[in-house]
């Protein structure tokens, strides 16, 4: 070969091998240097997945704009028992998130029935399960949480599935012994019950030693005599390694609580801690722990300290109440929804449309991208979508000074028997609820931990009186007796009947007036509007019997008494007395019990917000409006009004204008020349009002009843108020008027309440 030529052939695969080799060096450069960290991240396993997240809540609002309940920013820490790793690595991981959980006081969620510290012991009598009979006779063994884990992770046995045999059995060999070991106990089985035995269940101390073997808390069985010596333990405690035995009760408890979730029921899931600080998120996150998640939620804030009993709260859904959600769909396990209240009451509008997300985890689980999905056949995207704002009737500055009035009047009268107290505040001409208190009542901002306190209470902080409280009217309801009289012809506005202290007109019963048994005088002659303003009962006895009871009944039915308002919140029906509901207690109606009921007493139970409502219909010339809670809706930017209010008529009464002016008469009397007058001397309207007071035993005082309507000329607003043990109704008569007085004030102060139904900063 041409020695040129075999040069020139040397130099081209020289070249070649050049160029090729600077090809590849560029190749590893761009991948090394250029793109390096884009094939690492890319190289970490990933896993995909689709995640629901919940929308935020609408807000609740007064009629005039002011926000009444708000959402805020909340931050949880979960836990995933995939990701926490295994053995030493997870007891690590759990110890450095309580350590700085105690750090930063974070408590979290713990509820293994077993106490904290050394010596261990359980913190329920029936810690795995309890029995009860059937109906055979048989024992029915209900396992507790703590009890179908045990059964699960074999620390104990299923009792229900033991035979009568097992108490006897033999023991495996070593079991109790390898526990007591595991603990530093030392012992022997021979001195210990069968465990296969249901009535020999393990100590505490030996199921926590069966927890740490199962969950891979591994020790080496030091006994820190120290420890137990200064704590007087006759028992020596597990010393695991560097870690205490307290250590290893608080990550059996978290792990218990995760395990319980993976091996019995998932729901409800998991949550170590909620609402933590962010002092506490930056820590934990400087931490970098595996498995560990900061997960963002929108969490109820309350900007009013009043209106608790109408607002009510929110919960996640219980086992009893996620087939009822499940059903009307869009609902998750994980949502939280209206329990009690407005909450409840509107939880279609409040509850926002759930998004859906796909998100990416490394290796280590933490989330690396994330986007919102988007609807297949819209394009639209599928974020969550926040809940309407619900705008209430209530006036939440009447609101506030009829609880302020409404406490202090209590506090002030001269019963010191009082349990409790209501008070309703209508609009007559719509049925609106513009004030509901109930006496004592509660903060929602602190309700979950005051909780325990709070259902303990005697005096029932958690009832709504104002709706579900049930008392007797008294002499409130002499107004219905009235009318049925009048419209029926039994009695003229203008007849006189002469009150003779005693009514005899019955062989038995034989009551007298009160005015005579308290007095030993009559109110002598009296008409319709005397005998209201001076709540002469022999004027009621002898116009009640005339009428008769089928009569009076349905005048009580027809003014709303025993029927349910049509409010929108949970209320009581409560009963008018009458011979079918004495039968149906299995008693015997006698024709004289109607002379007690004419006025307001025998078994007639009402509600406040009965009450109010039947003096609405009264004054209002008949016209009975459902009431309600629900004034607009809007949509969640307030752009729109999705929902506008009318008021509903449930009935008519036909009321002759010479009946209905007698009746009034007589109400305004009372606060003109009567027993409450003083205390309305200084309202700057005229009040129509009647009190009631009604026996609820010998031993106490009375319950107190007291109605108005304000201005008497153009009525606007009805009032009830019912005081537990407060004695006389009269004694309601300053609480009643500082209420009128306040409605026209705050009516006042607004003008013409032109802001209504917008944001008021």
């Amino acid at each position: 070969m041409n020695h040129k030529q075999f040069s020139r052939r040397v130099i081209g695969v020289v070249v070649m091998l050049a160029i090729l080799l600077t090809f590849l060096c560029s190749n590893l450069y761009t991948i090394q240097y250029t793109n390096g960290a884009d094939y690492a991240e890319q190289s970490v396993a990933k896993v995909s997945e689709t995640e629901t997240v919940s929308a935020s809540r609408g807000n609740i609002l007064d009629r005039n704009g002011k926000v009444l309940v708000s959402n805020q920013v909340s931050y949880n820490v979960t836990l995933d028992l995939n990701l926490l790793g295994t053995g030493q690595d997870r007891c690590n991981t759990l110890l450095a998130l309580t350590q700085t959980a105690t750090e930063q006081g974070i408590a979290w969620t713990d509820t293994l029935p077993i106490t904290t510290q050394s010596p261990f012991e359980y913190t329920t009598a029936d810690p795995f399960y309890t029995t009860s009979t059937d109906e055979n006779g048989e024992t029915v063994y209900n396992l507790t949480s703590l009890g179908k884990l045990a059964v699960e992770m074999k620390w104990i046995q299923d009792p229900s599935k033991q035979s009568s045999t097992d108490s006897t059995s033999e023991q495996k060999p070593g079991l109790v012994d390898k526990i007591k070991s595991f603990f530093g106990m030392g012992g022997s089985s021979e001195t210990t019950q069968p465990q296969t035995d249901s009535k020999a269940l393990p100590t505490a101390e030996e199921l926590l030693g069966l927890m740490c073997k199962s969950f891979d808390i591994a020790g080496d069985g030091k006994v820190d005599e120290s420890q137990a010596k200064a704590n007087g333990e006759t028992v020596p405690t597990l010393n695991i390694g560097d870690m205490s035995s307290t250590d290893a009760r608080t990550i059996a408890g978290i792990l218990y609580e995760l395990y319980y979730r993976s091996r019995v029921n998932s729901w409800p899931p998991y949550t170590f801690a909620t609402d933590v600080s962010i002092d506490f998120i930056t820590r934990v996150k400087e931490l970098s722990l595996p498995g560990v998640e900061i997960e963002t939620t929108s969490v109820r804030k309350y900007n009013t300290q009043y209106a608790a009993h109408l607002l009510g709260y929110t919960g996640p859904i219980t086992r009893d109440t996620w087939s009822t959600y499940k059903e009307k769909g869009g609902y998750t396990m994980n949502d939280t929804v209206g329990i009690t209240g407005a909450e409840s009451a509107f939880e279609s509008y409040l509850k926002g449309t759930s998004g859906q997300r796909a998100i990416e985890r490394n290796e280590n689980g933490k989330i690396i991208s994330s986007q919102w999905l988007t609807n297949s056949e819209t394009g639209e995207s599928l974020a969550p979508q926040p809940g309407q704002n619900v705008f209430l009737t209530i006036d939440i500055d009447l609101q506030q000074q009829v609880e302020d009035i409404l406490a202090s009047g209590v506090a002030s009268l001269q019963s010191k028997e009082t349990e409790g107290a209501a008070c309703v505040v209508l609009d007559v001409n719509s049925g609106d609820v513009l004030a509901s208190a109930s006496y004592p009542t509660y903060s929602l901002a602190t309700f979950r931990q005051d909780y325990n306190t709070l259902r303990d209470d005697p005096l029932n902080p958690l009832l709504n009186r104002a709706l579900q409280g049930l008392y007797p009217p008294g002499s409130t309801f002499k107004m219905i007796t009235a009318i049925g009289a009048l419209e029926e012809n039994k009695v003229t506005p203008t007849e006189q009947i002469n009150d003779l202290g005693r009514y005899t007109f019955y062989s038995s019963p034989q009551p007298q007036c009160w005015y005579f048994r308290q007095y030993g005088r009559t109110h002598g002659l009296q008409n319709v509007s005397d005998a209201i303003m001076n709540s002469c009962n022999y004027y009621f006895y002898e116009v009640g019997r005339r009428l008769g009871i089928d009569l009076l009944d349905q005048y009580a039915a027809m003014f709303g008494l025993g029927q349910k308002t049509g409010i929108e919140l949970t209320e009581s029906a409560g009963v008018v007395a009458s011979p079918a509901f004495t039968e149906s207690l299995g008693g015997t109606w006698y024709e004289g019990n109607i002379l007690s009921v004419a006025i307001g007493q025998e078994s007639t139970q009402v509600t406040p917000i009965q009450l109010a409502n039947y003096i609405a219909t009264l004054v209002n010339g008949g016209t009975r409006y459902s009431t309600h809670l629900l004034k607009t809706v809007k949509s969640n930017d307030f752009s729109e009004v999705t929902y506008n209010y009318e008021p509903q008529v449930v009935s008519q009464i036909e009321i002759q204008d010479e009946n209905l002016e007698a009746v009034k008469l007589g109400m305004l009397k009372l606060t003109t020349e009567g027993s409450v007058s003083s205390a309305f001397k200084d309202v700057p309207v005229q009040v129509g009002a009647k009190t009631g007071s009604a026996q609820v035993s010998a031993q106490t005082n009375s319950n107190a009843v007291f109605v108005c309507f304000a201005p008497y000329d153009d009525p606007q607003i009805a009032v009830a108020i019912a005081v537990e043990h407060g004695g006389s109704g009269s004694e309601l008569g300053k609480i009643a008027a500082q209420i009128v007085t306040a409605y026209f004030s705050v009516q006042g102060e607004q003008g013409e309440i032109t802001q209504e139904n917008t944001l008021v900063p």
